[in-house]
């Protein structure tokens, strides 16, 4: 039996480490930037249209959105800005060409700070870009605490501690000895 306990363990593991990626993906975080440029691509669902890849399907503009760090390394990152709609993850986001618009006026002052919050990653090889969901100015180099973050995690960890009590409990009453009740006869 010792090799089921362990395969639940491994599998276990194996969750949890799915849904640490999932939550690190889908969740919200924020970067202070400078807002250098903006542009719009045409799209298809293998990336950017080009000589190298014509369109060969339904086609749509992206908008995105080119930054620099605020830190001593001045990073470049690119950000898609695209609507969520109402499909997942359910940001509901319907204004990307407003938000477009703000980026582009922000991106007029090199020395206006701004604070994007966004999801997702940028993997180059892949050309997939993090999506933003607002941006703003700021003049504060600092990233707000993330308070969504903290208050699922937190209501999370409470609704796995209460399904865990109730299945130790269950198993509790599923392997107590059965103890025969005599009732007094009369």
């Amino acid at each position: 039996m010792p090799w089921v306990k362990r395969s639940i363990g491994i599998l276990s593991l194996a969750l949890i480490a799915v849904a640490a990626v999932c939550f690190h993906h889908y969740l919200p975080r924020h970067d202070v930037v400078h807002v250098t440029g903006v542009e719009v691509k045409r799209m298809d669902a293998d990336g950017v249209i080009s000589a190298e890849n014509p369109a060969d399907g339904p086609t749509r503009d992206v908008y995105f959105i080119n930054t620099v760090s605020t830190d001593s390394k001045r990073e470049v990152v690119v950000y898609r800005n695209e609507d969520t709609g109402w499909g997942f993850p359910w940001y509901f986001k319907f204004d990307s060409a407003d938000l477009q618009a703000k980026a582009q006026d922000y991106s007029r002052d090199p020395n206006q700070l701004v604070l994007i919050r966004y999801y997702g990653w940028r993997f180059q090889i892949f050309s997939m870009f993090p999506n933003i969901t607002e941006i703003k100015a700021t003049t504060s180099r600092a990233e707000p605490f993330p308070l969504f973050n903290t208050i699922f995690f937190s209501v999370l960890f409470v609704l796995l501690v209460v399904i865990g009590l109730l299945v130790r409990r269950a198993i509790r009453r599923r392997s107590a000895p059965m103890v025969p009740v005599i009732s007094p006869s009369k």
